[in-house]
Formats: structure tokens, C-alpha cells, sequence
């Protein structure tokens, strides 16, 4: 016996069966961040890319990625997400980096984690497809589960959060 959900006794990959799950409301909050460098944080923050806003860009695809989850993580079950929720921060010791954190709700059987952690990600790979024309050197992550509520394993905050 193995204990990884999305295994089967084959040793093949299987979707968990969650028919048996209680609907809950499920959260989880992801985190991502992209290191630039001072004319592409200038370019950002003063609205100056000629590929548009880049912060509400970038957002809005994160906010379809977390929808489109399912689609591009083969085990992940398709759900009809409550909301998502993005938000950048400069970070205060290192004015280059920009924060990226995602918050993804449902009601239902499984928890929202990867769709958290997609919409984090493809945050900032957009932030990076709009600014490689200035700066190919850009640094993304680290990306990682901050928080997740609902479910049977119950609450998790990452230890960087205790």
C-alpha cells in the first residue's frame, strides 16, 4: 500500500474519489514573488509598458489560470470556484521584489490549494512575459502554500507563518 493519493494499487495514477468528502468551505492562500530590476519596477509602478498595466494583467491571468486548474494539472478535479483574490505588496527590504498572493475559495469536497498555487505562479510568469523584452533576468519564487482552511485535515499555516 502506498501513501499517495493518486496512485492506485496498480502503482498507476488515478483522481481521488471525493463523492465521499463533506461539502465545506475551503480556502487557501498561495504566495509567489518576482525579482526586477529598478526600471522595470519604475515601468511597473508608473503605468508605463507598452503592453499595457501590468499588475491588472498579470492579475487577470492569474484569476483564469486558478480557473483553468483542472485543465492543466492532470488530478486535480475541476471545481466551481467561490472566489480569487490577488494581491502584490513591494517587499520593504528589498524594494526589487514584488509579492504576489493568491486567495482561492469553494464550497465543496476538495480543497483549493493547487488552484491557489497556479494562480500564484501564472502571476508572475505573466509579469515576466511582459517585462523580457526589457530585462530577461528576472527571478521568480520562491511560490509555496501559505495557509489552507476547511476539509478533513482541518488548518495549515506554512511554519514561515507561525
Amino acid at each position: 500500500m502506498n501513501n499517495f493519493t493518486h496512485i492506485n494499487e496498480q502503482g498507476h495514477a488515478k483522481m481521488v474519489d471525493v463523492t465521499n468528502k463533506n461539502v465545506t468551505k475551503r480556502t487557501a492562500v498561495a504566495t509567489s514573488s518576482i525579482q526586477l530590476n529598478e526600471e522595470i519596477k519604475q515601468m511597473i509602478t508608473h503605468k508605463q509598458s507598452k503592453k499595457g498595466d501590468i499588475l491588472q494583467v498579470s492579475q487577470v491571468a492569474g484569476i483564469m489560470a486558478a480557473k483553468e486548474t483542472s485543465r492543466i494539472i492532470p488530478m486535480c478535479h475541476p471545481l466551481m470556484l467561490g472566489a480569487i483574490d490577488i494581491h502584490f505588496e513591494w517587499d520593504t527590504d528589498n524594494p526589487d521584489v514584488l509579492h504576489i498572493e493568491s486567495t482561492v475559495t469553494v464550497k465543496g469536497e476538495t480543497g483549493v490549494e493547487m488552484e491557489a498555487l497556479t494562480a500564484a505562479s501564472v502571476t508572475a510568469l505573466t509579469i515576466y512575459d511582459m517585462c523580457k523584452a526589457v530585462s530577461k533576468s528576472l527571478i521568480i519564487g520562491p511560490t509555496y502554500l501559505l495557509e489552507k482552511t476547511g476539509g478533513k485535515s482541518g488548518h495549515y499555516r506554512h511554519p514561515s507563518q507561525q
